[in-house]
Order: C-alpha cells, then structure tokens, then sequence
C-alpha cells in the first residue's frame, strides 16, 4: 500500500471511527499521523495535495486528543505541545516529536524511559540486554487520580510523585489525572496500563469530552448520580470501578467524616485516607498493593531452590539436571530446554519448597491468590488436567445413585467421573443446529422440565447436581445467573458444576466476567440476602397460588426466583488455564463458591483431590499456574480486549472481502442461537450503523450469547469438508493449527496470544485458498462441476438431522412397584462395566441394526460411540440406539469414530445379559421400596415441596418471617 494509500484507509477509518475499538483508533492513528507529517514536510503550502493532507492531521488530532488523556505517555503536556507545534506549522518539529513517540508507544519503551530527546531514528525496540533487564526488574504501570486540577497542579503533583521513586523500589509509576466522574470510568476501560485509581474528594459528572466513540463506555452509568453532592460521588465511582475492573487497587482521599466513610465503604477501597496528611503513605501503598497481586509465591520459592546447592539421595536421576549432564548421549535434551527447567526438578517439598496434596507454604499461598484472581471462595490447582478435575469434583460431589443433570456433549472426562462415581445420570439435550452439525447448549425450559419430572416422580430429593458446559467448544455461553435461579427455585440445595475449561479467561473482562461462575455465584448469594431481593420473592410469591406450584407450565412459562430462606450457593468451576490462559500443558484449576462447603464436602473433596491427584506432581506446571495468576491480575483485561478486537477484525474483513464473501461466511450469533433464546433480537454483534454495540447488549439480556472469540467459519461454498480443510490445507500447506471441525465449518480461535500480524496471515491465507477454488472450478469439465456442486449442495443444504438423546434400556432405568421411572436417569457405571465381559456382548453392523429396529429388537449399546467431528457421544453405554442414530450414523463421511468399528460395528449388549441386569434392578428396586414403607423418611426440607398443601404453606409465609424462624 502506498504512503497515500494509507493516509487514506487512516483517514478513513476514522470516519466509521465508531465501528473500531479506541485502542486500534490510537495505534492507527499515531501512524496516520507520521505518515501525513512526513508528507507535509515534503511539500509546499501552495501545492493542491498539502491542504488536503493537513485536514487529515487536523481530524486524527482532534480524535486522539481525548483519548491521549487517558494515558500518562504521551501526557497532555506533550501533546499540547505537538497540536502548538502544529499550529504555529513548525511541521519538521511536528513531524520528529510525532515519529518519536510513535515509536516509543509501539515498542512499549516509554515503559523505562519517556525521553523525546534522543535523535535517534532507529527501531523503537529495546536493544540491548540492559534495556531488557531495565523493563523486567522494573515493571512501570500507571495510577489514575481522579480529581479537577489545573495544569500547573497536575505538573506539580507529577513531579512529586517522581521525586518520592526510589532506586530500591521494585516497580515505576506515573500518574494520569482525570477530571470527572465519567472520564474516570472511561480511562478505566481504555486504560490498560492502571493498576491503582486515587479517587480524590469532589469533582464534576460529566465529562468535557463529547466524542461518541468514548461516550459508549457510559451506557450503563446511571445518570441519577449526578444529582448527588460532590462529596458523595467518590465511593459510588469505587463502586463502578471495582464492578469493572475489580483487579485494580482503589483508595479514596476525601475531605469529610473519614472514619465514617471508612465504616461504610472499607470493603471497596484499599486504604481510605483525610486529606493530603499522608502522601508519603498513599505512594508506599500503591506500590505495596501492586507488589502483592505482582508475588508469586511458589514460582519464587522454585527459583530459590534451583539456586541452592543440593545432593540428590532420592528417586528422580533428572533432578538438578544429573541424569543429563553425566550422559554422553541425551546433552541435546538439556541444550533444547536450558538447564533451569532441570535445576529446578524435584520430587522434594522441604527446602522453602511446598506439598501439592497438603499445601501449608507458598503453594497454599499461590491458591489463595488463584481464588482471589479468579473471584473464587477457594481455588485448587491440578497437574493433569481438567479432565482430572472434572473428575475430582463430581467424586466431591456425587454419591452412589445421586441423580445428576448433564449436558449428553460435555467433555467425556464427565461421563467417565459419572460411572466412576457410580451416579444415576439424566443426560439432557442441547437445542441442535443441523446446518453446521453441532449442539448449542442445554434451554433453561428443558434443565426446568427435567427437575419437574422427578418431583413429579417423587424423586427430587435425590437430584444432586447440574453439570453443564459454559461455555461450549463452538462459543455458547449461559446465563449463568438465571440458570442457577430458575433451578434453585425448584430445588434449594442443588449443586452446580460449571465446565469452564475453554473460559478461564473470562474473568479477566467485565463483558465476559458477568457469565461464569464464580461471579454468578458471588453475585446471586450477595443479593439473595438483600431487603430488595426479600420484597422481590415476596411480591413474587403473591403470584403463586398453590395451584400455580403444581401447575407446571406456568412454572416453565416463568422466570422463578428462589427463597432466600432455602436456598445455598453452591457452584464449583472448573478451568483449563493452559487452554486460554498462560501456563503449561495440563495446568488446571477448580475454584469454589459453596456457602456449605466446611460442612458439606470438605473431606470428600479432600479424598477425592487424594485419589486424582499425583503424588509428584510437575513442579513446572504449578509454578506456570502462578505466574499466569499473576498476568491475570496484572494484565489480563488488555490481554482479553485485544484478544475479542482480533477476532471482530477477522469477522468483519471476511464479512467485507469481495472474493472471501463468496466461499466463507463466519457465524453469527444468529446462526448459532436460534430466535426464542435471544431477547434482544440481536442477529449480529456487528452492525453496519453501531459497529459492535450489539454485543454489550445481548450478553446483559440473552440466555445464550455467544463468544466472538470464537470463530465458526462455513466452509460448504468450497466443496470441501472441514476435515480436508484442516489437515490439507490449513495444516499441511500453511502450518495453521486448529483443533475443531464440523462437515462444513472450522473453529478458529482468538486467544491472549494471538496478534495482529497472525490475523492478517490467516486472511492472507484465506484469500489464497478461495483463489485457488476459483482456479479449480474454472478448470473442471462439465462432468467435475456437477460433482463438485452436488458436494457443496451436500455440504450447505443436506445436513443429517443431529439426533437426541433417546433412552437407556429399562435394565439400566429405575422402576418401582408402578413400573417403570418415566425419568430421563439411567445407571450408567453398570452399563459401562458390564461391557467389560465379552460374553454379554455381540457386535451388530450397520445394516442389520437396521433391520433389526424395524424388526422391533431393542439394541442397547455398550460402549461410548463419539464420531469426530462433531466430538460428541451419539450413544453411551446403556443406551438404546434408535433409528434416528443410526440415519445419522449413515450420513456421516468422517473417519474417526470411537466406539465403533466399520469391520464388525457396534458392540451391544446381548438379549441373555439385558434380562439378567433387569431382574437385578427390579430385585433392587423391590427393596428399596421395601425400605421406605418399612422406615418411612421425610424428605429433605431443602427441597422444595411435593404437593399443593406443602406450596401453599410456602406461598403464605412471608421471607421475613421464614428467616425469623
């Protein structure tokens, strides 16, 4: 592109300004603005081109101008100074100043040095190891203080605080200062550099900017608060904050009742300080307080140990890197890794070193911190994956014949933890989306309809757990909040496990944070003790006549609120940091929000964590785990705003690019969330006339939104599935890894690693794929374009129907003296172990299983069948296979199907072992029935009432008074 070229697609891109993110505007701003004053010193102001090429500095000037407030480098003085400069057409002067600190804000130098003195023209890099050293043992941030100053104060206050930096400190700050109450709150979501926010005593509401790509930041700001007194603002503003970006360190200095104040809003602020006593105070806690999220403390007690001389008189030959330094054979191991990942292996836990399965030192301390990153009660770490800690929690949780809800396409390390736990598992259906063959995500209605079958069947008590998958592999994400609600409204002590493995990164964004887990859970326990939420259920519950309660559409048709008097929080979540997150392969972590959790299921998660867990875990991974806590807190949100600006880039060039437009489409929330789950009828997060405004909206308002990160691109148009798309083009031709396909369509994904450079080379990639369609298709005979169009017809228009769950046998379902449970559960562990002995077994092929189900044979499978793609089981074991999998099954083209194979096809259990298992059931269930006539038991009062007379009871007494007794 040329230098005009580009001056042009700058300039143009602040005209639909609204349309990108501030942060891209900046960047591309700084280098718009170069590239025009470089033309400018070039040319004449008599000639035609230097006029226009000035409009164009003018306008980006005027865009980034309230922008560059928020940010310390380059400062409003040096940017007063460049727009003087400019005006007084010193353009040569202009033109170094605005070069120089382009360069310093692309290479992130300005972080050790905001000098514009140097007339060096070189790259913005730091050059040498010192400069390096420099920007690592000193780590800079920034601190918004919000308070009216003038110039001439905010100089002053800027050289005090560089007068009070000390050689010995471990970090460099410095100040940007803001005037009101909204540029506060805008500077906290543009400013990715603050670490700390001083909220000083009185200052304005409004903004002196009106630019209406900043204004959207205050779309949720409630207007009423700038009726309030000025000396009142200051908490509310600590409040927003810490909504927001609840990572940064708040203090207030106010000139009011402090002790008061501090009574009051202690909870929010780090330090609240009277007046201007303590400057000394305030600078040395900011510094404390980023020195606190910055420790990591079982990462520096590793880096400890590897210094300390040591002899090794126990098992691991590779500690201190022995095995290899005395090997004449394996050297190139230790030159591939460097020796500090050996100096630092150790099966040891002495030497300021800590224990995994009993942590009391740095380990316990790293937890901590894990579980105050991540907005956690209690947060646990794991060497081997999420898969073992989704095992981990449902053995906590789940005790032999529990009932347990889970979505049939979570990730199979749940299956396998329910028949190890020996669970009763009702599988529930996510809505289907044929066209692209995959699941969404389980409907609330459906989760409700389920728990009102078993308290239909008198067996609600024994429901123990909801397992679902937030967000799913393809980007759906809950409503996590109302799931949990809705559910509690029916059972009060319900547990929820939420697998977040692909979502870890969630918390680090408000836009995300507000569906995981851990900040439902926090958020729904905190309210439901309000006096607001006690008036809400009340004028809830004068709705609900006892009849209502048995009246279960009604029940389904509305959005139930639970009783605060029952109801407990209990919600587990379970992360594959190393997925989306910086750490090692398999470092993992589960975080806990349980109000029950000492008296509940502290040792079984204890004995659980004993039986999963290595006794020798990876020391590497349990330090990479602490290090990536940490980037959370320090760095997470700019990580994930420009993890989320990446992928609306590649979404929007795809949806703009005349030849990628006619072969790919990327997804929209429209095609992945059908219409009765989106309240906002919002059909896209980009919108030609609001950009991406849409996007804040539906996931306030939505049951599913869906993750823009995520990246579902339809491939059909090119004929060519996504299994051949990934491997033989992607992969093998342009080296591009991706890991989830469907028949048409690949799953890109954005990650906090990824860049712009990366972007550009998948769409350069792109383009170069569909051209070569186009040379393909221009070549074919007439014979070979009706091959190809009868593939792409199969790829965009034939689309097997995705089936449902259908049932387990009746040997593996419970039944009683009425016969047989009309509920979905089924005793999945005896299924799976069962399998285990041949002789119960026969191996059914395709087509007689065929004729065998029209035949009126029941086939029940005994092993997992998972086709991939799509990656989610068709059959379980136990489960009867109905003709609508095997349809399915015959439709699909993929090569890799688990559990089945093509020479001898499913393996099910044979008609003498289906008898067998039934006569036992039923022998058990005789039993059972036998028990509770003989020794009747009351029902949990956690669950909510079985009959009309025990709802109406409910519905008469006030919250007030059922908390009073």
């Amino acid at each position: 592109m040329t230098k005009k070229n580009k001056a042009a697609a700058v300039d143009n891109a602040f005209a639909l300004g609204r349309h990108r993110s501030v942060w891209e505007i900046r960047a591309d701003g700084w280098i718009g603005m170069v590239d025009d004053l470089g033309r400018l010193a070039q040319l004449n102001r008599d000639q035609p081109d230097w006029e226009i090429c000035m409009a164009r500095v003018r306008r980006v000037v005027s865009n980034l101008a309230p922008i560059e407030s928020y940010w310390a480098f380059p400062g409003g003085r040096v940017f007063n100074e460049l727009c003087t400069w400019l005006e007084r057409g010193e353009i040569p002067r202009a033109h170094q100043a605005a070069r120089r600190i382009h360069r310093m804000l692309a290479g992130q130098t300005y972080r050790h040095s905001t000098s514009l003195d140097s007339d060096s023209d070189g790259p913005s890099q730091i050059e040498t190891d010192s400069e390096r050293q420099a920007q690592l043992s000193r780590p800079y941030f920034e601190v918004l203080i919000v308070d009216e100053m003038t110039a001439s104060e905010e100089d002053a206050l800027r050289r005090r605080v560089q007068r009070k930096r000390n050689p010995d400190d471990d970090f460099v700050f410095d100040i940007v200062v803001v005037p009101s109450f909204e540029d506060a709150l805008i500077a906290t979501l543009v400013n990715f550099n603050l670490q700390a926010v001083v909220i000083r005593h009185g200052f304005p509401f409004r903004s002196i900017y009106n630019n209406q790509m900043l204004r959207r930041f205050l779309d949720s700001v409630d207007d009423t608060i700038e009726q309030m007194p000025e000396s009142e603002r200051g908490p509310v503003l600590g409040q927003q904050i810490a909504h927001l970006r609840p990572e940064l360190d708040l203090y207030l200095v106010t000139d009011v009742n402090v002790e008061e104040i501090a009574a009051r809003a202690g909870e929010i602020f780090k330090r609240i300080f009277f007046r201007e006593e303590d400057h000394t105070e305030l600078y040395s806690s900011i510094m404390k307080g980023v020195g606190e999220r910055y420790r990591t403390p079982f990462f520096n007690a590793l880096r400890e140990y590897a210094k300390q001389p040591t002899g090794v008189f126990h098992a691991l030959p590779l500690a201190r890197g022995k095995s290899i330094m005395n090997s004449n054979w394996i050297g190139d191991l230790m030159q591939f890794y460097g020796s500090n990942l050996f100096m630092a292996e150790t099966s040891a836990t002495s030497g300021g070193l800590d224990s995994l399965l009993d942590p009391v030192g740095p380990l316990k301390l790293a937890q901590e911190y894990a579980a105050r990153a991540f907005g956690a009660k209690r947060t646990f770490f794991a060497t081997n994956g999420t898969s073992t800690a989704n095992k981990i929690v449902v053995q906590a949780l789940v005790r032999p014949d529990d009932i347990v809800l889970v979505d049939r396409n979570c990730h199979k390390s749940h299956h396998y933890g329910l028949v190890l736990a020996g669970a009763q598992v009702a599988y529930l259906d996510s809505y289907p989306l044929d066209q692209y063959s995959m699941y969404g995500a389980v409907p609330i209605r459906h989760i409700k309809q389920t728990l009102l079958d078993f308290r239909r069947a008198g067996t609600l008590n024994r429901v123990r757990l909801v397992l679902l998958t937030n967000c799913t592999f393809d980007g759906i994400v809950y409503d996590v909040e109302r799931v949990m609600m809705e559910c509690l409204a029916i059972k009060p002590d319900l547990v929820f496990l939420w697998d977040e493995a692909w979502f870890a990164f969630a918390c680090c964004h408000p836009i995300y944070r507000q569906r995981t887990g851990m900040a439902s859970a926090k958020k729904l326990a905190e309210g439901l003790q309000t006096p607001e939420y006690a008036k809400r259920y009340a004028a809830f519950c004068e709705e609900f006549s006892a009849d209502d309660w048995a009246n279960e559409k009604k029940l389904l048709d509305t959005r139930l609120l639970p009783d605060p008097a029952k109801a407990r929080v209990r919600v587990y979540s379970t992360h594959s940091t190393h997925k989306t997150l910086t750490s090692l392969r398999q470092g993992s972590m589960i975080h806990v929000w349980d109000q029950d959790f000492k008296d509940k299921a502290e040792e079984a998660f204890h004995e659980a964590y004993m039986t999963h867990t290595s006794t020798s875990p990876n020391y590497q991974i349990l330090a990479s785990l602490d290090v990536g806590r940490r980037q959370v807190e320090m760095e997470g949100y700019e990580l994930v705003q420009r993890q989320l600006e990446l992928a609306m880039t590649l979404r929007e060039q795809v949806l703009t690019h005349p030849l990628l437009k006619r072969y790919f489409r990327f997804l929209r929330v429209s095609d992945l969330v059908p219409d009765e789950f989106r309240e906002s009828a919002v059909e896209s997060y980009f919108n030609a006339e609001t950009g991406w405004n849409n996007l804040e909206m539906a996931w306030r308002i939505d049951e599913f939104a869906m993750d823009p990160s995520r990246a579902t691109l339809c491939i059909g148009a090119t004929g060519v599935d996504g299994d051949t798309f990934k491997n033989k083009y992607l992969m093998d031709k342009f080296g591009i890894q991706i890991n989830k396909t469907s028949r048409n369509t690949v799953l890109f994904i954005t990650n906090i690693g990824s860049t712009r450079s990366a972007v550009a080379y998948l769409l350069e990639v792109l383009v170069k794929i569909a051209r070569d369609v186009d040379r393909r298709v221009a070549d074919m005979s007439s014979i070979e374009r009706r091959i190809h169009d009868k593939r792409v017809r199969s790829l965009t228009l034939e689309q097997p129907p995705l089936p449902n769950f259908s049932a387990f046998h009746a040997a593996f379902r419970v039944s009683s003296a009425e016969g047989l449970s009309q509920t979905r559960d089924g005793d999945i562990r005896t299924a799976f172990f069962l399998s285990y002995d041949d002789d119960n077994c026969e191996y059914i092929d395709m087509s007689e299983a065929a004729q065998a189900i029209a035949a009126g044979r029941e086939l029940v499978s005994a092993l997992f069948v998972i086709p991939y793609p799509p990656g989610f089981p068709i059959l379980v074991p136990g489960q009867v296979i109905s003709s609508d999998i095997l349809q399915f099954m015959a439709a699909l083209d993929v090569r890799e199907i688990h559990g089945f194979r093509p020479e001898l096809g499913f393996r099910i259990f044979n008609a003498a072992a289906l008898a067998r298992v039934g006569e036992a059931t039923a022998a058990r269930a005789a039993l059972a029935e036998a028990g509770r006539a003989a020794f009747p038991v009351e029902r949990s009062s956690q669950t909510v009432s079985q009959t009309a007379e025990q709802q109406a009871e409910i519905t008469t007494t006030t919250p007030v008074a059922r908390t009073e007794s």
